[in-house]
This record gives structure tokens, C-alpha cells and sequence, in this order.
């Protein structure tokens, strides 16, 4: 069974609104417009105080009752990040041990191995959901490598493997839907997500093909990735296609 707290992303995909200002405030907004999860993106709030990054997750989950997952993106991912790489991991690592911490971590496969492998076995041991992940911004790589870098992320220990990539044609588009219903019809859940203009549509059907996860922006000039939508939008859009 794969769930995001009380989530549970086998009966249907999850609705992520990320959260990268004014935490609070914009949690409750997210969560009045209908998101099912909530990603708080320390490397955009400009957290990196322990202690500050556990109070904001903690003050989020009581305001809300709404899961969170939790991520710390690097630069070379489309992160904010700035400072040492064991500083960026540790924080996540040492996050996951709070009682009221995040529900799930986001950790890229593209992290130094052992940073990686410390984050994942810090989230297992406290019972969180572990989702690896990659991002490029540039192209969509074959139908071949973006199978094994999903797989890779499985063997990376991933509850969920993450992959987004950016579609230069609609032949792009549906590669990547290929490899989602792929994943799917073999029982391995993943969140797919086509960047940008080309995939934009893909946001909202991506979960008929498989995808769990399908991240949105509280509004329609406030996203964080290209081609994203807006939660409402992406609700509506997911209603009307049941």
C-alpha cells in the first residue's frame, strides 16, 4: 500500500500544492482551494535553521490536517539551495526524526550516494514515505532511459519514483505516458510530469496512465515549474475525466 500520511494514493492520485511563501497562510489557502498534499519547499522558504524548518512542517500540519512532504532541491535540480550539500541532505535527515515532522521526503537521485542513502534510511526508520526523484528541465530523454532511471530510483529505496521531464514534441508527451502506464500495469507506483507548454495537458490526465502525484500551483501566476496549473483547475479537470 502506498499512502502520504492518511493519504492513500491507491484508491486515487494526490493533488500537491507547493508551498514556497508565507507557509502558513499559503498552506490554508492550498487547502481551501482542495489540495490533498502539501510540498514545503525549504530551499524557496530560505530555511535552513532546524529547529525553524520543524516548527514551520509542525504549525503547517496542525493548521491544515493535510499531509506534507518535504524537500530541499539543489541547484542542479531547479532548487534555490545555497551552501554545502551535506548541510542541504542533513537537514532533510535530521527533519524526519521530529514527531511531527514531514510525512514524506523528496530526495533527488542525482544527490553524493551516501547523502542520499542517509536521508532514505532516516525516512524508513521513521515509518515516511521516500520519494526519488529527477528533473530535466532540457529534453525527455528515450523511452529506454527514462524506464531505468525510474527503476534506479526503486533500487535507490524509493516509495515513489519521480520524474519530470521537458517535451519537445507531442511524441515526447506520449513517451512519457507510455513509461507511466508501463510502471503502472507492473504495479510500481510513479509520479510522471511533462514540463512546459507541451505537457502541460498531461498535468491533469497523467493519472489515468499511473501517476500518483500530480503537483499544482494555489494560482495561476504563482507556478513553481513550467506548465503547471492551478489546483482548482487541475480538480475540475480530474472530475470531469472520472
Amino acid at each position: 500500500m502506498t499512502r502520504i500520511g492518511s493519504f492513500d494514493l491507491e484508491k486515487r492520485a494526490a493533488v500537491v500544492a507547493v508551498i514556497l511563501e508565507e507557509p502558513l497562510e499559503t498552506s490554508k489557502k492550498a487547502a481551501e482551494k482542495g489540495a490533498d498534499i502539501l510540498e514545503i519547499r525549504l530551499d524557496l522558504l530560505g530555511i535552513r535553521d532546524l529547529d525553524k524548518a520543524a516548527e514551520t512542517v509542525r504549525k503547517i500540519k496542525s493548521g491544515t490536517g493535510i499531509p506534507v512532504i518535504v524537500t530541499n532541491r539543489s541547484g542542479t535540480e531547479g532548487g534555490k539551495w545555497e551552501g554545502k550539500e551535506e548541510n542541504r541532505t542533513g537537514l532533510l535527515a535530521e527533519l524526519l526524526s521530529f514527531k511531527d515532522g514531514p510525512d514524506a521526503i523528496d530526495i533527488e537521485l542525482s544527490a553524493d550516494r551516501k547523502a542520499r542513502d542517509k536521508v532514505i534510511k532516516a525516512a524508513k526508520d521513521n515509518g515516511k514515505t521516500v520519494i526519488v526523484s529527477s528533473h530535466d528541465f532540457l529534453k525527455t530523454p528515450s523511452l529506454q532511459e527514462m524506464r531505468t532511471t525510474l527503476e534506479e530510483m526503486f533500487l535507490a529505496g524509493a516509495d515513489i519514483s519521480k520524474l519530470a521531464v521537458m517535451p519537445q514534441s507531442m511524441e515526447d508527451t506520449l513517451n512519457l505516458l507510455r513509461v507511466t502506464l508501463d510502471f503502472k500495469d507492473r504495479g510500481r507506483p510513479v509520479c510522471t510530469i511533462a514540463m512546459g507548454s507541451q505537457g502541460k495537458h498531461t498535468r491533469a490526465i497523467s493519472p489515468l496512465y499511473g501517476s500518483v502525484l500530480i503537483y499544482a500551483s494555489i494560482e495561476s501566476d504563482a507556478a513553481v515549474a513550467p506548465g503547471q496549473l492551478p489546483i482548482d483547475e487541475v480538480k475540475k479537470i480530474m472530475g470531469m475525466l472520472k
